[in-house]
């Protein structure tokens, strides 16, 4: 949320102007049906819904998120001058000074969270269950419902997800679909995600309206469920053009059907699955399911969360963008004046990989990843956020604070700062000695080191930190660099290292 004016401009032609509305209204009443009735408005509160037991085919909400907005204090902006001028046509819905606020189910802030009081995330969970619960008892047993929901936080998913499920819906469905124009100012030339999660759920009831509690789910059968689920939807969605983190989320629905369709999963020792838990499987198989298309078969559940964050990400970038990727740059000159924008040179521009935060957040809340960890991967500036290239993770990779990144100087004089790094060239016209580090935590931190290795000319330390350390004897390592090859955008460094990596692969005995 960010403070803008909620007026259009009069006077102009762009979307929101007088003449725009204008002229489109005519064609959007022209395309309703003929037979319209006159609806009806009401302030209630959602969980005491004034409509009598199965009177709606449908329910649509977009029900507050968690945190994010303190919609009741905001509305009283516009309410208190509604109730100046409408006030003589509507004096009951109008006649409180401001907005009601005791019963609104949010919570008061990220501060209130854990708080022992007040509106904390019990008291959200609790309230809305409540309204989910009066929502299912006002639609008819056959009714659809669908809820719109797009929370920053895993906490907040669970929260609405747990309430929905413990009041007697069954999630059927779950779809991204667009909610922003793509001509918009920050969609321009980027491949942005801007869309809404809807999760369409039908009621968990017998013919007679009331809740089926009886059936209790087997927790292995559903984990032996769910990988079948997943596999049957990614192909699907891919063929509809749906990656990346769209795709992660619609496959969410079907695999919360398998959860919620029970009143209570239980393992073999009798204990109650969460749905904590299972959401963490649901992550984990949506993870697998995904990087086997993009490793082309190879099993992606030993790769830790950087590996998976990586790939997704340049997935997702390719096929937004139908294959063509090229390195994307963020402006960053917001940040003139410091140490750091200096030495990025007067462009203010740096190479990388750039996804709008929100679809970032999105992927990695999906593969169980967490962005705020993975600082020497990613890097977040407001609402941006640039996956690193390799050569400006060499200080991480290599361990020396004093190095220059082939990001802070010209491209001719990238292999320079490599070579600073690393030590001397294979040659021996840089420095003398042997280079000395250690090898990467992670699977994808030791396929960047070796790619640098390569970049650096340096053969004989690949060689030594593939044979000698038994880097090369781990499978992973070659199923990810082989995956990454064929993401990362041709003519890149990348993608030229990545090849010479795997080129001495056979040559090295492997």
């Amino acid at each position: 949320m960010v403070w803008n004016f909620a007026e259009g401009v009069c006077i102009g032609e762009s979307a929101g102007s007088w003449s725009v509305v204008i002229e489109r209204f005519p064609d959007i009443l022209a395309s309703l049906c003929s037979h319209r009735s006159t609806g009806t408005v009401q302030q209630a509160d959602a969980a005491a819904h004034p409509l009598p037991n199965d009177a709606a085919q449908a329910i649509i909400t977009d029900p507050p998120y968690y945190y994010s907005v303190q919609y009741a204090d905001l509305s009283d902006f516009f309410y208190v001058w509604m109730r100046r001028t409408l006030r003589g046509h509507h004096a009951e819905l109008l006649e409180p000074e401001l907005t009601p606020k005791t019963c609104e189910i949010i919570v008061q802030s990220p501060g209130h969270e854990f708080a022992p009081d007040g509106k904390n995330n019990a008291f959200y969970e609790s309230r809305m269950k409540l309204a989910m619960t009066d929502a299912r008892r006002v639609l008819e047993p056959y009714g659809i419902a669908t809820v719109v929901f797009a929370h920053t936080s895993t906490r907040g998913w669970e929260a609405l997800l747990q309430a929905m499920i413990d009041a007697g819906w069954v999630v059927t469905g779950s779809w991204p679909i667009d909610t922003e124009m793509a001509s918009r100012v920050i969609a321009q030339g980027k491949a942005v995600l801007a869309s809404s999660v809807h999760i369409v759920c039908r009621p968990r009831e017998n013919p007679d309206g009331s809740v089926r509690t009886d059936e209790i789910g087997d927790w292995r059968d559903v984990l032996q469920e769910l990988p079948r689920r997943i596999h049957e939807w990614m192909p699907r969605l891919a063929e509809e053009g749906v990656v990346g983190a769209d795709a992660i989320f619609a496959c969410l629905g079907p695999a919360l059907e398998i959860f919620s369709r029970y009143a209570r999963m239980e393992k073999a020792s009798g204990e109650a699955v969460t749905l904590k838990e299972y959401l963490e499987q649901v992550w984990a198989a949506v993870s697998k399911e995904a990087l086997t298309m993009i490793f082309e078969g190879v099993d992606a559940t030993g790769f830790e969360e950087d590996a998976r964050l990586t790939a997704m990400w340049l997935w997702t970038l390719a096929a937004a963008r139908n294959g063509n990727l090229k390195e994307a740059e963020l402006d960053l000159a917001e940040d003139e004046g410091d140490d750091e924008e200096e030495e990025k040179g007067k462009s203010g521009k740096v190479s990388g990989y750039l996804l709008e935060f929100d679809a970032a957040r999105k992927i990695a809340q999906g593969l169980g990843a967490h962005l705020e960890t993975l600082t020497s991967l990613v890097e977040v500036k407001g609402e941006k956020a640039r996956l690193l290239p390799v050569a400006e993770r060499a200080r991480h990779l290599f361990g020396k604070e004093e190095v220059e990144t082939s990001t802070r100087r010209k491209k001719k004089e990238a292999q320079l700062d490599i070579f600073s790094l690393l030590g001397e060239e294979d040659g021996g016209s840089v420095q003398t000695g042997v280079v000395a580090f250690q090898p990467g935590e992670s699977v994808l931190d030791r396929v960047h080191q070796s790619m640098l290795l390569f970049g650096a000319g340096r053969s004989e330390a690949l060689k030594r930190f593939l044979v000698e350390d038994g880097i090369g004897r781990d499978a992973r390592f070659w199923s990810l660099a082989q995956a990454l090859c064929a993401l990362f955008p041709a003519q890149t460094d990348e993608r030229r290292w990545a090849e010479g990596v795997l080129a001495r692969k056979r040559g090295l005995g492997f």
